[in-house]
């Protein structure tokens, strides 16, 4: 029996390390409105003290690649999101590449065959990959799914839509992404 296709080893801390941080990566945004739309979402999203509280009690740092460039919808509404838990602490570290920069990463990604963003690789304080996230939230990703599965990607996309105005702080997208942050910094399976 033939062995399978074995992928190239990913050096984590490579990537994350030619990554840009937030304030470079928006200062480096092409589009004027989504530069201030998230930064308009950044300032506003609010964070619980409860959920600052486990932030600053995690037992090791979390390192976050960020697939995300300021064109897309997505990651104006999400990367907020992702850089307010980030602010919240100093255990939790961001850093932004592009899907150019680093194609083999992105392909790694996609999302049900799709070229979506953003996309967040959570690594651990040694740099293990331990899951991701993106482009939205998972119940809206199941309706994109069902979408393409039916051949009514508009509805979908509608439903997607109300889902996100029901949801104007963004809690379904805290909660996945504190998840994540939770088994990246964890010491014990």
């Amino acid at each position: 029996m033939p062995k399978p296709p074995i992928l190239p080893v990913t050096d984590w801390k490579a990537v994350f390390e030619s990554g840009k941080s937030y304030s470079d990566w928006i200062a480096g945004a092409e589009n004027p409105e989504k530069k201030r739309a998230i930064e308009d979402g950044l300032a506003a999203q609010p964070l619980d003290p409860q959920i600052e509280g486990f932030l600053w009690k995690l037992p090791r740092v979390v390192y976050v690649v960020a697939i995300a460039e300021d064109w897309c919808g997505d990651v104006v509404r999400h990367v907020p999101v992702l850089q307010r838990l980030a602010q919240a602490c100093d255990k939790v570290g961001v850093r932004f590449i592009t899907r150019e920069q680093h194609k083999d990463i992105f392909i790694r990604f996609l999302t049900n065959g799709g070229e979506a963003i953003p996309k967040f690789i959570f690594l651990s304080g040694s740099f293990v990959e331990c899951g991701n996230w993106g482009p939205m939230p998972a119940d809206c990703r199941k309706l994109i799914a069902r979408g393409k599965a039916c051949g009514d990607l508009k509805k979908a996309r509608e439903k997607v839509a109300a889902l996100y105005q029901a949801d104007p702080e963004k809690r379904a997208v805290v909660t996945e992404l504190l998840e994540l942050i939770d088994l990246a910094a964890a010491t014990v399976p």
